[in-house]
């Protein structure tokens, strides 16, 4: 673990006035790297935007200074930075006759063009000068692809209370701060809560609540109307790592998390949490999962990805650097995780999301399924509109959706399938263009259907209709489609219009 005292945060808005007085921004990256150097500095490859920032600007220092970590002269510093404060606080040190930067600071842009900076340790951000491999079992990582799609995923309504678990950098708690009269953020480790606190503040974000412990510790019996984690979820055998390594055997951090989420949100209250699970020999992963579902909670689980044992265990092993060092030592530490995948009984491991709603129903519901496809983020409003839908199917039945009334979901298209010059189209499919980015097969009812649902007349009539124009028995239509219309309205094709009061 770094031993490295953090950065003061006495001066922050002096020095967030700098930085954006030199637009050391997102977008100001991208206009002075341009895009391919922008683009390789995500990949750790840093030689593009050293040829980039060869001039004497601010932003060129400041690039310099905090993204590439290199040592910068002491006049140049001065000319970007109130520079007596940020030595008195920490930011940088003198270096020779220049200044390094001490900490990793990254301009990243909120969801409303806000102007933030997420603060971690040196090498640390993705796109930092080295990434994270061979860093200590304490350091503190930046912004990557697991915290942007956690933010994106969260429903964004306000609330009176969030609570980010294993706060990290600070990421979540920067965008929960947005919607949430108060933030509670918590982590293991207190070096994390400490660059939780300076993200915040160069982000001209409200503080934050800080509790150091693990899991649900800190808060012991509190309630929060929203939870988010992004936990160090990887299945390893020990806890080397702990931004990354879970310190309990397979996959029971994350079920514990899940688990224990229930009685701590209040009613109608979120948790979301990205996480991996096991593929166990003869057990479904659908049900492994599920058993992970506290009681008094609806949930939306989905599995992005899975890898087998060999690709999992060569993943992160070269995470954290171990195939560069000693082949000895790298065969012995593979052969371990091996070990335990064996003794588990485990095939592969699955990587996703689970989302958790508090409700009242006697009848949760709970799905689980696997979408490896592209999807379109922000899904917050997507993850909201799914429960909505749930419950609005929950207290419908077979009649009363034939009483109910549709319209076409706003970013639904229609596409006909068939040979060149057919006169009838093979099969007809309905396309998402947002969120989930859905495709599903209909039959020339089901498109019929879909395409006159304005909200004008109730599926029954519509389908009366349909019997008219087809010479179908009007009864037997009405009996076989309901199913079809539940499927429709459960993947967001359809969208119920509110009854009235």
């Amino acid at each position: 673990m770094s031993t490295t005292s953090l950065p003061a945060s006495d001066h922050s808005s002096r020095l967030r006035a700098a930085l954006l007085a030199a637009d050391f921004t997102a977008d100001g990256l991208l206009d002075l790297l341009g895009a391919s150097a922008y683009a390789a500095l995500a990949r750790s490859e840093t030689v593009p935007a050293l040829r980039a920032t060869r001039g004497d600007t601010p932003l060129e220092t400041l690039v310099r200074l905090f993204l590439l970590q290199g040592s910068v002269p002491h006049a140049a510093a001065r000319a970007a930075l109130p520079l007596d404060e940020a030595l008195a606080d920490g930011w940088v040190v003198r270096d020779g006759e220049g200044v390094r930067a001490t900490v990793d600071v990254r301009p990243y842009g909120g969801p409303e063009g806000q102007d933030w900076f997420i603060v971690s340790d040196l090498g640390c951000a993705v796109g930092g000068a080295s990434g994270a491999s061979g860093h200590g079992e304490g350091v503190v990582l930046g912004v990557g692809g697991a915290s942007t799609t956690l933010a994106g995923l969260t429903v964004r309504t306000p609330v009176s209370s969030a609570l980010d678990l294993g706060a990290g950098s600070g990421i979540q708690a920067l965008h929960a701060a947005q919607h949430a009269t108060r933030v509670t953020a918590t982590d293991l480790n207190p070096r994390a809560l400490g660059f939780t606190r300076l993200t915040l503040a160069l982000s001209d974000a409200p503080p934050a609540e800080l509790r150091e412990g693990s899991l649900f510790e800190p808060v012991a019996d509190e309630t929060y109307d929203l939870i988010v984690s992004n936990p160090p979820f990887v299945i390893s055998p020990g806890a080397r790592l702990t931004y990354r390594d879970g310190g309990m055997g397979g996959d029971d951090l994350c079920r514990t998390l899940v688990q224990q989420a229930g009685e701590r949100l209040n009613a109608g209250g979120f948790a979301h949490f990205l996480a991996n699970w096991q593929h166990v020999e003869g057990e479904e992963w659908q049900d492994r999962l599920r058993s992970w579902v506290p009681r008094g909670c609806d949930a939306w689980i989905v599995q992005r990805e899975v890898q087998d044992i060999t690709q999992y265990a060569e993943l992160w092993l070269r995470d954290s650097g171990d195939h560069r060092g000693d082949p000895e030592a790298y065969a012995a530490r593979y052969e371990a995780w091996l070990d335990e995948f064996e003794a588990r009984g485990t095939k592969a491991v699955g990587f996703g999301w689970i989302t958790l709603r508090k409700a009242d129903s006697e009848r949760p519901s709970v799905v689980a399924e696997e979408w490896p496809h592209p999807v379109e983020q922000p899904l917050g409003p997507t993850v909201r509109a799914h429960f909505e839908r749930q419950d609005y199917l929950r207290t419908h039945d077979d009649a009363a959706l034939l009483t109910g009334h549709f319209t076409l979901a706003p970013e639904v298209v229609q596409e006909q399938v068939g040979l060149p010059g057919a006169e009838d189209p093979e099969h007809v499919v309905l396309r998402q263009n947002r969120g989930m980015r859905r495709a599903t097969k209909v039959d020339t009812v089901g498109a019929g259907f879909a395409g006159v649902c304005d909200g004008t007349l109730s599926a029954g009539r519509i389908l009366d209709a349909i019997a008219q124009l087809t010479g179908e028995d009007a009864v037997l239509l009405r009996d076989r489609t309901p199913q079809a219309i539940r499927l429709l309205v459960e993947e967001g094709f359809l969208e119920p219009v509110p009854e009235p009061r």
